[in-house]
């Protein structure tokens, strides 16, 4: 690991659901700003969108910019990898000192050997899984990683509403842990909102990304006590 970037943070386990606010909406000129101010606000976590325009037609930003988040952060960070060769790239973004790294089933050849690897490195390996993809095509890995990130809208696409059906996914991964006596976590990530978040949250996530619903919040301690207030009413 480089010299420069801090050891990485222990991740939550307590106290969720949490709200890991996405940086893809924030003000890059001054990204160790926002990240001050987020975590002034009272984020939690914090959530990095790696895209590379292959996987997922956006394009965003790569290790450089990770780096640079966990030198500032001092709250764990998420890198959710939505790339080609994640097989390969995962272990690379393990070494940047983020506390999780989530990639995705669809973009793996060897899910098993790839969750072992970024595992040994010391972080929480997370599987993802779009919107097509079925939670039972990921039912015989739950053992081998520590969180299901649920997509609530395709990878790589702006400005998409939140689909439904992502809470039957939540319930069942719900069901599934309790079933297997497990303790991963289930996240979401698209379209949050103050008119979603209630019931991803009482679907059963536990790590709740949001974008537009903070960054683009005039004040983001308000923006995310209203979602915090919101994901905890009684299930």
């Amino acid at each position: 690991m480089h010299s420069s970037i801090p050891p990485r943070r222990v991740p939550l386990v307590a106290d969720t659901p949490v709200i890991l606010p996405a940086l893809l909406l924030c003000d890059f000129g001054h990204l160790a700003d926002e990240i001050k101010k987020l975590e002034q606000a009272g984020a939690k976590a914090l959530h990095l969108d790696v895209m590379d325009g292959q996987f997922v037609p956006q394009l965003t930003y790569g290790k450089v910019v990770v780096e640079a988040v966990r030198r500032a952060a001092t709250v764990p960070i998420e890198v959710h990898m939505m790339v080609e060769n994640q097989d390969e790239s995962a272990i690379d973004y393990a070494a940047t000192g983020a506390d999780i790294i989530t990639v995705h089933i669809e973009g793996l050849l060897r899910p098993k050997e790839t969750l072992a690897s970024i595992s040994s490195t010391g972080c929480r390996a997370h599987l993802a899984i779009s919107p097509n993809t079925p939670v039972s095509d990921i039912e015989s890995l739950l053992s081998h990683c520590a969180g299901v990130l649920v997509m609530s809208v395709e990878p790589g696409f702006g400005g998409q509403a939140f689909q439904p059906s992502a809470l039957d996914k939540i319930r069942l991964l719900s069901e599934l842990r309790a079933s297997q006596d497990q303790n991963f976590y289930i996240g979401v990530d698209g379209g949050i909102s103050t008119e979603t978040i209630a019931s991803v949250s009482q679907a059963g996530a536990d790590l709740i990304v949001a974008g537009s619903a903070v960054l683009q919040q005039e004040n983001y301690a308000n923006a995310l006590q209203e979602l915090e207030y919101l994901a905890q009413k009684p299930k």
